[in-house]
């Protein structure tokens, strides 16, 4: 991969000037990645890898198909450029619609502010997996299995198009994933931690507290009652009300989503309300320190901050250049893609319920019977249902947090669940463990934050009341 921007411009001006004028639209991407992936279940070493991927692909549109085709040898490059004319010459039947954009010529790197993982050795990593894995397995004899995962990867990119955007971006991402099961006889509980940085290698390593509570709850959760199924008000705390704004809003409003879908366009209308004056949905990679952020997207489009729910009501969308185009909108920066073998799609970045003004402790004031719920154990969405499982819970019993419960299950629509929300936090918390899953590509870093809701007439599964 050519060492400087200089080079680039060298090589990409003359490859776009000589075949640009087949197509409406071209772009080229240049990638070179380094990162380490480490998985242990419980002593047994599953991952232990260290790799280098160097490549790219070549993006055309001509009458609004596009083609695409990806490499790992530039000296390929003429060849791939001519297959993605090809393609898209072959589909294209329409017009090509892209929302228009200022040409950038920019170099931009996403400082770290500590340790750079690439400078830890990989004889590290592992002590550090073995030494979280031992700290799963000492909580309790009951645990029965365990699994620590570490991975990093540092990114740098380039951008050039027949527009005149070329642009060098760089970063560096960072997680762990924790995880122990816990059995007494046919009783199995299982606890999760996650979490990631993109600021400093230091940030997974004192992680203690947050491992050894991944097991205590696995092992808490064997002697706790399943909650008694029914609907209930509840109480979510900032972790689970974040991924509750990502997984069952924040992809509804993934404009790919709506312009595909004219029954979701329509429920979807700007102007309609879908909470209550004091609700404030945002999404955007301008925040700095989160792993969203960026300053452009996978199309060089500048990073923003979009606010989605304003008051109440839908007021945005999150877009690339094409669907802001069809749908006579501006452009928000959310165009991603995993790395240089896919496209890239309308992606969420950091998304983010803003801080209310209700004490925290008010939220659980005139609950006579209610739920309240923390952190996440697994869930999946459905369009506009979703099913959400919380690490722990307890009772709320006239207006105070009562008797732990396991087994705790929250599903609804997710716009009749905006219009329940009774209360908003004046609590704030960012959580930086997110992997969202689209189109194939799984694990794009993102950002959740929120402060605690409690939302009235939720349907919360678990044991069912005889």
């Amino acid at each position: 991969m050519p060492k400087t921007l200089a080079d680039v411009q060298n090589l990409l001006s003359e490859l776009i000037a000589r075949y640009s004028h087949r197509v409406d639209y071209l772009m080229i991407r240049l990638e070179e990645a380094e990162g380490t992936d480490i998985l242990l279940r419980g002593d047994k070493i599953e991952t232990l890898s260290e790799g280098i991927s160097i490549g790219g692909h070549v993006r055309a549109c001509y009458k609004g198909g596009w083609g695409l085709s990806s490499f790992n040898q530039l000296a390929t490059i003429k060849e791939r450029i001519e297959e993605a004319i090809a393609a898209a010459r072959i589909v294209g039947d329409e017009e090509t619609i892209l929302a228009p954009i200022d040409p950038i010529q920019a170099i931009c790197n996403l400082p770290l502010t500590g340790i750079d993982p690439r400078t830890v050795s990989l004889k590290q990593k592992k002590e550090l997996c073995d030494r979280y894995t031992d700290l799963l397995k000492n909580v309790d004899s009951r645990i029965t299995t365990t699994s620590v995962r570490y991975s990093d990867s540092a990114q740098r990119v380039i951008l050039a198009s027949s527009e005149g955007t070329l642009i060098e971006q760089s970063w560096v991402d960072m997680e762990m994933r924790f995880a122990a099961t816990a059995r007494n006889g046919d009783t199995v509980q299982t606890g999760r931690e996650t979490t990631g940085s993109r600021k400093a290698y230091q940030d997974l390593t004192d992680l203690d507290t947050q491992v050894k509570s991944a097991a205590q709850r696995a092992v808490t959760a064997l002697s706790l009652p399943p909650v008694k199924g029914n609907t209930y008000t509840v109480v979510i705390d900032p972790i689970l009300s974040g991924l509750f704004v990502h997984e069952a809003f924040g992809h509804l409003s993934e404009a790919d989503m709506a312009y595909e879908n004219p029954d979701l366009l329509e429920v979807m209308t700007l102007g309609r309300r879908f909470g209550s004056e004091e609700l404030q949905i945002f999404d955007g990679a301008a925040p700095e320190g989160h792993r969203g952020s960026y300053f452009y997207d996978d199309e060089g489009t500048p990073a923003t901050t979009t606010q989605l729910i304003e008051d109440g009501v839908l007021v945005g969308r999150l877009h690339s250049r094409e669907t802001a185009g069809k749908l006579e909108e501006a452009p928000t920066g959310n165009a991603r893609c995993l790395n240089y073998h896919f496209m890239p799609i309308v992606r969420m970045t950091n998304t983010w319920i803003k801080r209310g003004n209700t004490p925290v402790a008010d939220l659980f004031t005139d609950i006579k019977e209610g739920v309240y719920a923390r952190n996440w154990l697994g869930g999946m969405t459905n369009g506009e249902m979703f099913t959400f499982s919380a690490g722990e819970a307890w009772m709320i019993r006239n207006g105070k947090i009562a008797e732990p419960v396991k087994d705790v299950t929250l599903s609804g629509n997710v716009f009749q669940t905006l219009a329940d929300i009774e209360g908003i936090g004046d609590d704030f918390y960012w959580d930086e463990s997110g992997g969202c899953g689209k189109g194939g590509q799984n694990g794009l870093p993102v950002g959740c934050g929120s402060p605690s809701l409690r939302i009235k007439d939720v349907v919360v599964g678990g044991e069912a009341d005889n």
